[in-house]
């Protein structure tokens, strides 16, 4: 009997050791976790903490299932990447905008936005309890600061996004990451990269003599506009398109720039091409080819009035997202058609299988680029 006793406390404190011990390694690595974002082997970490493209150290969740975005910029940058995860969308879309987006994501609700006029509808985001908020745009303080007050009002992460068009290739990598997706973000950098690799070559190597003159008509009169390094005006810029708008840029009703210019000026600047907003948004494409007062400029005489195309967004502005890589693709072939010469439908067809999930007919592509064409 007592040796038998004897085993029962042998393997008894065996047990209290080995416990112990087992204790001491995971209070060691929860420190190591802390710091590194990891978590102990064998077990899984709820949260990470990440660098952000704005240089913020944010605490995120390990697994993210559904995120919203602060304006349509970073909206369309998800919805290209992982659509199964938007939240909803910042303004209900209209049908020119649903018939290229999948039907199941169509309904998503209108959850407002933090940009032009604040439409957020706290309520509604913090019911539906988004893991992460995306803030996709510029990185200066303004936007740190915008950041950290959604942040702090809705003890939801929000992470910062790069929007700079030559940076949407690190921005879909990082999204990549952060949401798990880091295979289709690489295809889908990749294909940014190449093509701002590309223009940005052919611009280089491009005489000064041979660059086109442009005027970029916005608002339903065309009177409005944006001079050269706006935000809204970087495709043309990087194309190698001249920007005749000599003005400073400034924040307008519909949030920055926008600029009020008069007729007068733009007959003195007299481009050698317009580029109107799209019949569909209200833009003055109509206007400025019937209208006898614009008939005396250099670029209606020559029938070099193109209205930029739309669908499920613009492709060269408001909003400035991710549909402006394929605005390059279609600004550089009409500027410079001898330079970038693309088939153009099969290209647009192209980026809509990847970017859009959606399979573009040849009457479907034909119809996006009406009125966006050289002859």
């Amino acid at each position: 009997m007592f040796k038998h006793f004897t085993c029962k406390l042998v393997s008894l404190l065996l047990a209290i050791l080995i416990l112990t011990a087992a204790l001491v390694g995971c209070g060691s690595q929860g420190s190591g976790q802390k710091a590194t974002g990891q978590a102990p082997a064998g077990q899984a970490a709820a949260n990470r903490t990440i660098v952000d493209m704005a240089g913020r150290h944010i605490t995120v969740p390990v697994e993210i299932k559904k995120v919203f975005a602060t304006s349509p910029v970073g909206t369309i940058l998800v919805y290209t990447l992982a659509p199964e995860k938007l939240a909803g969308w910042n303004y209900e879309l209209n049908e020119v905008e649903k018939k290229f987006i999948l039907p199941e994501y169509q309904k998503l609700p209108n959850l407002g936005g933090w940009y032009a006029k604040n439409t957020a509808n706290i309520e509604e985001i913090l019911r539906i309890h988004p893991e992460v908020i995306l803030s996709m745009g510029y990185m200066d303080n303004t936007a740190r600061s915008q950041a950290d007050q959604i942040q702090e009002q809705l003890k939801i992460p929000v992470v910062m996004v790069d929007g700079e068009l030559t940076k949407l290739d690190q921005a879909y990598e990082f999204l990549g990451d952060l949401l798990g997706e880091k295979q289709r973000a690489k295809e889908l950098a990749a294909y940014c990269r190449d093509t701002i690799n590309e223009a940005a070559a052919k611009v280089k190597a491009m005489p000064a003599d041979r660059k086109v003159r442009v005027y970029y008509a916005e608002g339903p009169t065309g009177l409005q506009t944006d001079p050269a390094s706006s935000q809204h005006t970087q495709v043309l810029d990087f194309v190698g398109g001249i920007n005749v708008a000599a003005i400073p840029p400034q924040r307008g009703p519909g949030g920055m720039g926008m600029s009020s210019v008069s007729l007068e000026q733009v007959l003195s600047w007299d481009p050698d091409v317009i580029l109107s907003w799209n019949v569909a948004q209200g833009g003055a494409y109509e206007t400025i080819l019937k209208d006898p007062k614009w008939q005396n400029l250099r670029a209606v005489k020559s029938h070099r009035v193109y209205q930029v195309p739309h669908g499920p967004f613009n492709w060269f502005d408001r909003p400035p997202s991710v549909n402006r890589i394929i605005g390059v693709k279609w600004l550089a072939n009409l500027l410079y058609p001898d330079v970038f010469n693309y088939d153009l439908v099969a290209t647009v067809k192209d980026f809509y299988a990847r970017f859009y999930h959606y399979n573009l007919s040849d009457q479907e592509a034909d119809t996006l680029l009406a009125g966006a064409r050289g002859k």
